[in-house]
């Protein structure tokens, strides 16, 4: 019997097994795909995740980005240079999740890929997990299975609505230059945006909205903005990508189970930042287990308490700006994103140097006051 099963093999699964391995915990990582394995996702890490780990990222590294673009309905546009101690990292998911798990398996932990869960048994003290090639048990149960996986609802975890987005990934024929940017598109698509990722020899082009309703249809928005970079949407391949955005604070912890990153509906609400809470929940995550199995009581408890103290707090601040910036995306383009400061303050989120709570009144103050009749579309 193993200490801890873990169903899912992303950023969040990969980072509790290599702590909790780490720790001298038996740890099974199950994974329905074969590693390792394409995943639609932009691709964007910050380089604060280091510091949750003892080892070098560099070989899972594709790319490294210090420069942002930004532009309203393709005009209008802004570069801007990035004010943090390390680019930002891009990295393909099917090298960066692999390369994680094989930290884990260093540490101890074993991983049975290739092999889906069917249905899991509560047995009174520990989990049986039954997947296409027999049965594992485990003393405790964690679904890290991604925004559609099936974990969260078979652990009698509340719905949670997904949100979707349009992926589409283009090879490049050239490798990508040294001085290439991050690039936001505003105001083509209401409550929400476009955005290109580049990698070194590749672009995740992307769409997506963040308030009401998701998009009925992707290409047309897609088929507007890729020719900015070169390339037309014929050259790529499309892809669904289900998020699974912070929508307020909910229980992580159920009977010997938790939920991590994309099924724990982490995904920031503003900027739809996913990698980076995702493993800091695996983080937290691996803590409350390892003090669980020492006997510690709530030790489950005190995860939960623990993402909505140091997640979820920040998270209410992104919603809210989100919710006043997509709806009046004009006035918030020319008000907020066309200030110097604010490339300087993405910068400084997404290194974890400062809060959303440290920002938030003063950017909503500044939306909410530049409010006119007739302006904002």
């Amino acid at each position: 019997m193993f200490d801890c099963i873990i169903v899912g093999a992303g950023p969040a699964g990969g980072t509790l097994a290599y702590h909790l391995a780490k720790r001298g915990r038996s740890v099974l990582l199950l994974e329905k795909e074969t590693l390792p394995r394409y995943k639609p996702c932009s691709g964007a890490v910050s380089p604060s995740i280091a510091q949750w780990f003892d080892f070098d990222f560099t070989p899972a590294i594709d790319l490294k980005v210090s420069r942002v673009r930004y532009t309203w309905k393709l005009g209008d546009p802004i570069n801007a240079q990035l004010k943090t101690s390390e680019p930002i990292w891009m990295v393909q998911r099917d090298v960066f999740d692999h390369f994680l798990i094989k930290q884990a398996q260093r540490q101890g932990a074993e991983l049975r890929d290739g092999e889906p869960v069917t249905g899991i048994e509560f047995k009174g003290d520990y989990w049986q997990v039954n997947t296409s090639a027999g049965p594992f048990e485990g003393r405790y149960l964690v679904g890290a299975d991604g925004a559609s996986g099936p974990m969260a609802k078979w652990l009698g975890f509340k719905d949670h609505k997904l949100r979707i987005a349009g992926l589409l990934e283009v090879k490049t024929s050239t490798p990508a230059a040294e001085n290439c940017a991050i690039n936001f598109e505003f105001g083509l698509v209401k409550s929400g945006c476009l955005w290109n990722f580049p990698k070194a020899n590749s672009y995740s082009i992307g769409v997506g909205t963040f308030l009401g309703g998701n998009l009925k249809e992707f290409k047309s928005h897609l088929k507007k903005y890729v020719p900015e970079f070169g390339v037309t949407y014929e050259q790529g391949q499309f892809y669904n990508h289900p998020l699974k955005l912070w929508d307020g604070n909910r229980p992580l912890h159920s009977q010997n189970a938790l939920l991590v990153g994309e099924a724990a509906a982490v995904v920031d609400p503003l900027t739809a930042e996913g990698i980076r809470p995702s493993i800091f929940s695996g983080v937290k995550a691996a803590e409350a287990l390892d003090h669980t199995l020492s006997g510690q009581v709530n030790g489950l408890a005190s995860y939960s308490q623990t993402m909505h103290d140091e997640l979820g707090v920040d998270m209410q601040w992104a919603q809210r700006i989100a919710g006043v910036f997509y709806r009046v995306p004009g006035i918030g383009y020319r008000v907020g994103i066309k200030r110097p400061t604010a490339t300087d303050r993405l910068g400084q989120l997404l290194a974890g140097d400062i809060h959303y709570a440290d920002i938030a009144n003063r950017v909503i103050k500044r939306l909410s006051s530049s409010l006119l009749p007739g302006m904002g579309g």
